[in-house]
């Protein structure tokens, strides 16, 4: 076993200095050379050599000397070497340190005092504390504060011991007299401490004498009354409604440390209405007052748990808390908004959502480099709500739609969403966002912004003047055709084309595949995902050209296919609204014209990369259209697009209410349990605050709160046999995995008739896995057993293994070790990840941005695509992000995206790519990526091993 340290210095592994050198340097006469020889001693020693020969050199020479470093060193020397022999006996030289220990007690300098009692706070032999007792208690009269704090914490340690109480029988009754006496706060602390731990029932009765003083008390102590307030509760529930009050007093403290204890003692204690209003008032203040970042994430942990289990209450104080958004750090603010979002109600609403307008206009006034990331997520935040509540989304719509040019392209995705998601579900608002979206379409710069845009116009524009609009922005901003023109030579007539082919070729030539929402790979030709630079003009260019002719003149006929479905639907609208067949006709034409357009620069060798096919039959596809309309084609156009629209928010408006749903689900109470009627209790000397703390208790009681989640088979699942039953010695752990360390309890047996001596259980670890104590040495009587505990750390999600082996010597024959291999302790990775939802952009930016892939190939019985995937998703613990409406159907295919976050914050994703093969059997690929190696490695172990099907 090791030895206890209780002294921990910093040492550096050069070459260690020779016993004899440090024996020279300490008979000499120089104080420096003694004091640099002392501390290479103590390293030593600290480094687990002995030096024994030291000793008496260190009495002789060192002990008289006045130095009060010198003096420092030689406690510090004392506290570590060895005082006892191998029987546990105080060896006889130690009788010569008594003497000296006493000198110091009585020593005229406070220093050498204060020090001298700080030492024997470390010492565990009663045989050298009991001569020094006199000495001890003299001190506790001492004037310095310094010697008298140190007194009392050595008498406490004295009382400690296990013949402390025979020592010092009367040491509570002396603290306590002491404790009324004195004036310095750190020695009252102290004796309290004392008290506290040593003397339960004095502290208390101490606690309430004084109780109309605690506020004046200084901050140690007043840390010290919460923490004897805590284990009294634990104790005695009944009890605690008198405690509650004092905690109450306490948050006027002036020390934030004070004030925060007070606030989570409150929350651990109560549960009354009162008691978790005043804590939660309390953190947000302390949120608000904190400039430290640290404090105020975990101030916000604190406001989240209290979300989790007191809603109603925290909604009141949900401003208060938007209040810490003045904070730049932009991991605060996330986790603020996330909190604030849960807690909006119709009656508060409207004035969470006029603070994200504020702080939506503060990101366009200031720059911060983080502002475009800020504003994503405020504009994310009043989209939640303008869902939540539709009446609120003709507040903010206007002032967002202001960003749709936002150079934050994710940022300005979200604005264009949020907007199409908003003229659906508030037919109030669409004519007002349909003008504004018009008058501001020529400010947009990204592709993927344009697109979305342009659909929300091909949709939403009903009436004539509308429909004319939108017509003549789409030409405007796609500018003059021709898009090039080419001389009898072949070349390019305008160099502006060719400045474009400069500025863009880099754009094309770096194509790159796109991920699409399912996780299938896509070619994409040159979306830009950035602001634009500024556009370059071609011959007979408008003064300012337009955005889409830059971007489709970059390359990107995604864009221009998206382009020819919307002039096509607006065309085909224009004919129902419009009684002049010769304008319909003139517009239909220019629409052509402009599709041949796209067609011909598509085709040429002005760009570096050709237009793509799928773009080109769109766009042929909306020509021909516009040639030869019928009936059903222009119902497919005008009407099943939106009707599908609907469709999917519906669809997404009813997972979020069915994962509502299960969140709210309670565990209820056992048909047995004791239920109190709290009308009927007495309520005879109860202050509001204990009664409403009874009546909180006793609901939680009803409703099942107070109910442990145990689950005794899964205990049973979690035990392993070690070794087999024909083995001298069986041995099985029962393996317990916290977040960050597991705990292996092994019960050994002793299946023979001999006594088991130095018994050892030897453990390694395989993996980010790390043993934290060393084994230690056990004797095992005949047929008894012992039950070993084991703690290992763990630092990151991967598969581990844990084996080893049982050593013991026999009484019979004590020289031969005998060696009992263990089977392998195999850690599961599911017990470290849990499922977790993210957005679709999200999860596509990380799948961009992970490099660590681990692609495992479709080996199954299962012959279901659908009951693959719930087997896939069963056994790796993970989320399926791909709507339930999106795997619906039989077609032979299926992709979904997976999910989950780990215990340290690490992602996982998974994509399941499968088919129904002509043998019936299913084929294709799971692909898992994320950020670190071992967590790709370890899930594709797992689904590898789960796949088929089986257990």
């Amino acid at each position: 076993m090791e030895k206890s340290c209780t002294l921990l210095v910093h040492f550096d592994k050069a070459t260690p200095a020779l016993a004899n050198e440090i024996k020279e340097s300490l008979e000499g006469n120089d104080v420096e050379s003694k004091i640099e020889a002392l501390k290479k001693a103590i390293m030593l020693l600290l480094n687990g050599e002995t030096i024994p020969q030291l000793f008496i050199t260190i009495i002789r020479y060192v002990l008289p000397s006045e130095d009060h470093t010198i003096q420092k060193l030689l406690l510090l020397y004392l506290e570590l070497i060895e005082k006892t022999d191998s029987k546990g006996k105080v060896l006889p030289e130690m009788i010569l340190i008594c003497q000296n220990l006493r000198n110091n007690l009585q020593h005229p300098n406070e220093f050498i005092r204060g020090v001298t009692l700080r030492f024997l706070c470390r010492l565990n032999e009663s045989e050298i504390v009991e001569p020094l007792l006199p000495s001890i208690l003299s001190n506790l009269e001492h004037r310095h504060p310094f010697v008298r704090r140190n007194a009392v914490l050595a008498v406490m340690s004295v009382y400690r011991l296990p013949q402390g109480e025979q020592l010092l029988d009367s040491a509570p009754e002396i603290v306590e007299k002491f404790l009324t006496s004195e004036q310095d706060s750190s020695s009252k602390r102290n004796a309290f401490l004392m008290l506290f731990n040593c003397a339960q029932d004095r502290a208390v009765d101490y606690l309430f004498r004084n109780v109309d003083r605690i506020a004046d008390w200084g901050e140690q102590l007043q840390m010290v009354v919460l923490e004897l307030i805590r284990k009294v509760c634990r104790a005695n529930k009944a009890e605690k409604g008198k405690y509650i009050k004092i905690i109450i007093s306490l948050l006027n403290a002036q020390s934030t440390a004070v004030v925060y204890e007070c606030a989570t003692t409150l929350v651990s204690l109560s549960s009354a209405p009162t008691a978790i209003r005043a804590a939660a008032n309390t953190y947000c203040q302390l949120l608000l007052s904190q400039s430290d970042n640290n404090v105020k994430l975990i101030v916000l942990d604190r406001l989240n748990e209290l979300r989790i289990s007191h809603r109603e209450i925290m909604v009141e104080l949900v401003m208060d808390m938007l209040r810490a958004l003045s904070t730049p750090n932009l991991d605060i603010r996330k986790k603020t908004i996330d909190i604030a979002l849960d807690l909006i109600t119709p009656r508060n609403v409207d004035e969470v959502v006029m603070m994200l307008k504020k702080e939506v206009v503060k990101t366009q006034n200031l720059e911060h480099e983080k502002n475009g990331e800020y504003r994503q997520m405020l504009v994310q935040a009043i989209h939640s709500c303008a869902i939540k509540f539709p009446e609120v989304a003709s507040t903010v719509v206007h002032l967002l739609m202001d960003f749709l040019g936002d150079s934050n392209v994710a940022s300005a995705i979200d604005v264009v969403v949020f907007v199409r998601e908003i003229i659906e579900t508030n037919p109030k608002l669409r004519v007002s966002i349909i003008i504004r979206l018009l008058d501001t379409f020529y400010q947009i710069r990204a592709a993927r912004v344009c697109s979305c845009a342009l659909w929300i116009i091909g949709e939403y524009c009903l009436s004539l003047s509308e429909v004319e609009n939108g017509i003549a922005t789409i030409k405007q901003c796609l500018g003059e055709l021709p898009f090039f023109t080419v001389t009898e030579e072949g070349e390019v007539q305008d160099q502006g084309v060719k400045k474009v082919q400069q500025v863009n070729s880099t754009t094309v030539s770096s194509r790159r595949p796109a991920i699409l929402a399912d996780g299938t790979y896509a070619t994409q030709s040159a979306a830009l995902e950035t602001a634009m630079s500024p556009p370059t003009f071609v011959q007979g260019s408008l003064s300012s050209t337009g955005n889409l002719r830059s971007l489709i003149l970059s390359g990107d006929f995604f864009l221009g296919a998206v382009v020819a479905c919307t002039l096509t639907k607006l065309v085909l609208r224009l004919e129902e609204v419009q009684p002049s067949k010769v304008e319909v006709n003139k517009a239909s034409t220019q629409a052509l014209l402009y599709m041949v357009s796209m067609l011909q620069l598509g085709e040429s060798s002005v760009l570096p990369q050709p237009i793509d096919n799928d773009s080109r039959d769109r766009i042929v596809l909306c020509m021909r259209l516009l040639c030869n309309t019928g009936d059903e084609v222009r119902k497919i156009w005008l009407q099943s697009c939106r009707e599908s629209f609907v469709k999917m928010l519906a669809d997404k408006q009813r997972r979020e209410t069915e994962e509502l749903k299960a969140k709210a689900q309670i565990s209820n109470a056992q048909p047995d349990d004791l239920i109190d009627f709290y009308h009927l209790k007495s309520r005879k000397g109860m202050s509001q605050l204990e009664l409403e703390d009874e009546v909180q208790d006793d609901l939680k009681r009803a409703t099942g709160e107070f109910t442990k989640d145990g689950d005794d088979a899964n205990k049973l699942n979690r035990i392993l046999q070690l070794t087999g039953f024909s083995d001298p010695v069986y041995a099985e752990a029962y393996v317990t995995v916290h977040h960050y360390d597991i705990v292996l309890d092994v019960t050994v047996i002793n299946r023979t008739k001999e006594t088991l001596q130095n018994l050892c259980l030897e453990l390694a670890t395989m993996g980010d896995l790390k043993l934290v104590e060393r084994p230690q040495n056990y004797t095992l009587a005949p047929e008894s057993s012992k039950q070993i505990k084991a703690n290992i750390k763990v630092s990151s999600t991967e598969t581990g293994v844990i084996f080893g082996n049982i050593v013991y010597e026999t009484s019979s024959n004590v020289l031969e070790r005998n060696v009992i291999v263990l089977n392998d302790i195999h850690i599961d990775i599911m017990d470290y990840i849990s499922p977790a939802s993210c957005a679709d952009v999200a999860f596509r930016t990380m799948w961009a941005e992970f490099e660590w892939e681990n692609k495992v190939a479709v080996n199954t019985v299962l012959q279901d695509e659908k009951e693959f995937l719930d087997h896939i998703i069963k056994s790796t613990n993970m989320k399926c992000l791909t709507p339930p409406s999106a795997l619906e159907g039989e077609c032979g295919f299926l992709a979904a995206n997976l999910y989950a976050k780990s215990v340290f914050g690490e992602d996982a994703l998974v994509n399941v790519s499968i088919e129904k093969q002509t043998d019936g059997k299913l084929g294709g690929y799971i692909r898992i990526r994320s950020k670190t190696q071992g967590i790709a490695l370890s899930l594709g172990d797992k689904i590898t091993l789960k796949q088929k099907g089986g257990t």
